[in-house]
């Protein structure tokens, strides 16, 4: 039988718990946003360039975390300015950035020789190597991005479904695309000691994609995510723990079956296709937003 309570007693369990909740918070809150605006790439890419940062901080000797942040954020910024700057299309910018960082973990990972280990532990998450200091970083980081996600609600999902309303709404759009791409550095940087640089894109995308087959409306859709999120990150914690596998691994597997009992789920209880879209919204001041669910379900509200 297993002891679920007897995990609690290890500090470092306790550490990885309160990570695992930052990070399915966090993640589940942009995933919707990073679904529905059909931009899962961005976070793939700078996940992998995460990569590359963390490379740079093992061979410095430098936090790894810090130099992760910093090349994230370099890089969300050099995607915005590519597209914008129609130098490229977003998503050849976002290529280019995840090969710069796949490139860069590379080459330092076979200079380096002497981290292998510690890097294994980056790409693929590891119960045993969140310290106090990332899961202050973790914590610092989750609060950041939530607040801003709260205080600009109405504004980002404004521009989720419609950026042209949201432009002529008064909302500068393209000051919020950065910053939205910047609060996903920062989730993908928070979610590195639990679920790994290669499999963090997974954590923000599958919740949300899983949720999506059961809920009709915004606010319902990112509180499922939350939930399945959750549910994945523990489940896959405890299967990581007593079968001494990879943390990120076990948690993306759950999440993809949790995402395959949903789509059976809506397909078993004929609940149509549950997409997301905008019903009315007031283009000044944004005082309500309201969406519908296209599958005759009615009316919902955020």
């Amino acid at each position: 039988m297993l002891d679920i309570g007897g995990l609690f007693a290890y500090e470092f369990f306790q550490r990885a718990f309160l990570a695992g909740i930052c990070s399915a918070l966090l993640c589940a809150a942009l995933g919707v946003f990073i679904v529905l605006k059909r931009a899962s790439l961005i976070g793939e890419g700078i996940a992998h360039l995460s990569f590359g940062g963390i490379a740079i901080g093992l061979v410095l000797a430098v936090y790894p975390l810090y130099t992760a942040l910093i090349l994230a954020l370099v890089g969300t910024l050099l995607i915005s300015l590519l597209n914008r700057s129609k130098i490229v299309y977003s998503e050849t910018a976002i290529g280019l950035m995840f090969s710069a960082g796949l490139a860069i973990g590379a080459v330092l990972a076979s200079v380096g020789g002497g981290f292998s280990v510690d890097l294994f532990a980056y790409l693929f998450g590891s119960l045993l190597t969140v310290s106090p200091q990332d899961l202050q970083i973790i914590v610092l980081l989750t609060l950041i991005a939530l607040i801003f996600i709260g205080v600009f609600y109405k504004e980002l999902v404004l521009m989720t479904f419609d950026e042209r309303s949201a432009h002529l709404s008064g909302v500068p759009v393209v000051a919020f695309e950065v910053a939205f791409n910047v609060l996903v550095a920062l989730a993908v940087v928070a979610s590195i000691k639990i679920v790994g640089a290669l499999l963090v894109s997974a954590l923000l995308i599958t919740p949300a994609a899983s949720a999506m087959q059961l809920s009709g409306s915004f606010k319902g859709t990112m509180l499922s995510a939350f939930v399945l999120g959750l549910f994945s990150v523990m489940a896959g914690m405890l299967v990581s723990f007593y079968f001494d596998l990879a943390t990120g691994g076990a948690i993306v597997l759950i999440g993809l079956l949790v995402f395959g009992v949903c789509v059976a789920v809506r397909k078993l209880f004929k609940l149509g296709k549950r997409e997301l879209a905008p019903d009315t919204i007031c283009a000044h001041g944004m005082q309500e937003t309201r969406f519908e669910a296209k599958d005759g379900s009615g009316e919902k509200d955020v």
